[in-house]
Order: C-alpha cells, then sequence, then structure tokens
C-alpha cells in the first residue's frame, strides 16, 4: 500500500513539475506576441486578422479591441508604457499621444496616401457620416424626405430621430462638426438643442445605434456613418441615405507602432502595420469606401454629395470643446 502511495504521489509531482514548465513556456511564447489594441468595430477587426493569417503572422499577435474612449485615455495616461506594441486608432488620437507622450515610431516603410500624414502613422480606413430614413416609416407618418440635418429638428419628426452622443461615439462628433460649420456656435447650439429634444430616448451611445433604430423602424431617420445606410439599401431593406447640405463629414483611423525597448519585437510590429494598410485595404474599402491610397476607387454610390472637412484640425482637445459645446445645447 505505501509503494502505491508513493508511485502515486511521485506521479503527482511530476504531473505539477509539466504543468509549471509548460506555464513558463506558454507566458514566454505570450510575451514574445504582439500585442495590438484597436478601437476598430466587428468589420475592420475581421479585415485585420484575416490579412495577418493569411500573411502568416498566426499565433504571433494578440488583438484587443476597446472603445474610443478607452482606448483614448489609455494612449494619453500610459504613453509608451501602454502594453501595446501596435495600435490602430482616430488618427486624432494618435497624434494627441505622441505629442503629450512621443511614444510611436516612424514609420519604416513607404506609403502612397493620397494626403500628407505625420511619419508615424499612416490611415487604415475612413468613416464618413450622413442622414438616413426608413422609406416606410416616412410614408406611414406622411413626412416629407429631408435634405439636411435641421430638417430632423422640425416638430413631426419629435420621437422619430435617432443620433449618437458625441460624449460616447466619434460618429456623434461627425454630427456636430456639420453643425458647427454650417450654422456656427449660436444658431448651432439651438440646431443641435432641438434635435437632441426630438431624439429623445433615441440618443445613442454607439455610432451604430442609429442605424439600427431606422432599419427596425422604431424611429424615421438618424444620423450615422454613411456606409452602414448604403449597405442596408443594397441588401433590400427599405433605407435611403441622404447627404445633408451641411455637409458630409469624415474622419481617419490609422496605425501606429509604440516605440518600446525589444527592437525584435518592435521590427515585427513595423511588418504587421505595414501588412494591414496595405494588404487589408481590399477587404475595408468593401465596409468603409473612402479611397486614402494612390489607384484606389470607390463606386458611385460610395461618394458622398457633399464631402466637408472642419476648418480646425481634429485633436482631443477639440472633441472636448464639441463635447462641452454639445453638453450645452442640451
Amino acid at each position: 500500500m505505501f509503494k502505491k502511495w508513493k508511485i502515486a504521489l511521485l506521479s503527482l509531482v511530476a504531473l505539477s513539475l509539466v504543468f509549471v514548465w509548460a506555464g513558463r513556456n506558454s507566458g514566454k511564447a505570450d510575451e514574445e506576441k504582439v500585442v495590438i489594441y484597436t478601437n476598430g468595430d466587428e468589420e475592420a477587426t475581421t479585415a485585420m486578422e484575416t490579412t495577418l493569417k493569411k500573411a502568416g503572422y498566426e499565433g504571433k499577435y494578440v488583438l484587443q479591441s476597446l472603445g474610443t474612449s478607452e482606448l483614448g485615455g489609455k494612449l494619453l495616461a500610459e504613453g509608451a508604457e501602454i502594453e501595446a506594441d501596435l495600435v490602430t486608432m482616430s488618427s486624432y488620437f494618435i497624434e494627441s499621444a505622441q505629442k503629450q507622450h512621443p511614444m510611436f515610431k516612424d514609420l519604416s516603410f513607404e506609403t502612397k496616401a493620397l494626403e500628407p500624414n505625420p511619419a508615424y502613422y499612416t490611415p487604415i480606413l475612413a468613416n464618413t457620416g450622413s442622414v438616413f430614413v426608413n422609406t416606410e416609416v416616412l410614408k406611414q407618418k406622411s413626412l416629407p424626405m429631408p435634405s439636411s440635418i435641421k430638417d430632423l429638428t422640425k416638430p413631426e419628426y419629435k420621437g422619430l430621430v435617432s443620433i449618437p452622443n458625441i460624449l460616447d461615439s466619434s460618429t456623434g462628433w461627425l454630427l456636430v462638426q456639420a453643425i458647427i460649420s454650417q450654422y456656427g456656435e449660436a444658431e448651432g447650439k439651438k440646431v443641435l438643442h432641438d434635435l437632441i429634444a426630438n431624439s429623445g430616448p433615441h440618443l445613442e451611445s454607439s455610432g451604430s445605434g442609429p442605424i439600427n433604430k431606422v432599419q427596425s423602424g422604431e424611429v424615421a431617420a438618424g444620423f450615422g456613418l454613411r456606409y452602414q445606410a448604403v449597405m442596408a439599401k443594397e441588401s433590400g431593406l427599405p433605407i435611403q441615405y441622404v447627404d445633408p447640405i451641411e455637409g458630409d463629414f469624415s474622419y481617419t483611423e490609422s496605425v501606429a507602432v509604440v516605440n518600446k525597448g525589444d527592437e525584435a519585437k518592435t521590427r515585427l510590429a513595423m511588418k504587421m502595420a505595414e501588412t494591414i494598410s496595405k494588404d487589408a485595404r481590399e477587404d475595408l474599402l468593401e465596409h468603409y469606401p473612402v479611397a486614402l491610397y494612390e489607384g484606389e476607387k470607390v463606386t458611385e454610390k460610395n461618394k458622398p454629395a457633399h464631402p466637408m472637412k472642419f476648418k480646425q484640425p481634429l485633436t482631443v482637445e477639440l472633441l472636448k470643446q464639441h463635447q462641452q459645446f454639445f453638453k450645452s445645447a442640451q
């Protein structure tokens, strides 16, 4: 009996040593993987992961999705001490983080972007805002087709509009940019106040919230990402996108490499950044149809009628000002 117990005990010891060895090696393997932080939505992360796997990087990275506010907060608070080796993020956050903590390494590969960018990042996708409607609900409610954001402030649209909240969503910033650019801050505050009032319970924390409400018929109209409305219409839903007279404003999301002490991992992260920026573009263009590089083309339906840029450079500081403007209009 004693002999059996001794054998069992030795077996348990041996097994525990195996687990310890495996755990240490697993931990070491994880430490060697490139950590990618992204604020991209599902379509963007899928396109990036598919491309990285095709390029032979499967098992060599860990990708973590974070909200724009959460990831932006980490960049500004942690700088180069952030766990990530590679970041895909709204370009204005990358620029503000670099200004506050010089934390990104200049890209070692050439890009052929249509517009000049800082040496430490290159865009991977762009989002454009627009108005969209559910044509069946418009008909049921005898509502006129809107041609502007301001049209959605009319009394007949009360309770039938959905918009994104700039305090939670970058898409909401596109809405505020359009209102301020067209009407200025004084009149713009009244327009925004009336729009928020008409939205009521349909003020959404997610940029995809308004299109979901419009598709379901819960509201008649909304403001959000233009490509989502184009895709919904193409799928056969009674959705129509409207390029508002206030303009179709856009922002880009870019890829950047964190400048860390591990040169081998930084080189690997740089290769992955190049792969994402070049090889993932074909898939990304299907969901975010805005040309960013030489030779790229998009179909006519994906070209906004009134493309606009805000008069000031987009920065985190400007975002905070516009968030305060939004709060004061509520």
